[in-house]
């Protein structure tokens, strides 16, 4: 005889399954359309080739092309033959809503 508690938990269990398991097949399609993004390079045709794109925006794509530092090149401790440059980051504040109910922002 099952309980039911025990069909509670084997629900509740199939159901946290079924949701992971799409969240994952979601997460893979996505993680493929990546890893097939066609490579661009970047020179004088990438303007128009944008603008010509629906929405002018091209989902998905990977840039090819030199990368000249702004001051100098970080090199790297473990491999002196490496060089990199660090991206300019772009931060975006959200505007904050002051909750009276829990007193916070």
């Amino acid at each position: 005889p099952i309980t039911p508690g025990e069909l509670l938990c084997l629900g509740s269990s199939i159901a946290f399954s079924g949701l992971f398991y799409y969240l994952y097949r979601k997460k893979a399609r996505v993680a493929a359309r990546i890893q097939e993004a066609p490579k661009l390079q970047v020179d004088d045709d990438l303007p128009a080739l944008v603008s010509a794109a629906d929405g002018r925006c091209l989902s998905y794509i990977a840039l090819e092309g030199i990368v000249l530092p702004a001051k100098a090149a970080l090199s790297s401790h473990y491999h002196e033959d490496m060089q990199g440059v660090i991206q300019k980051l772009l931060l975006k504040e959200h505007r904050l809503i002051w909750n009276s109910l829990a007193r916070s922002w």
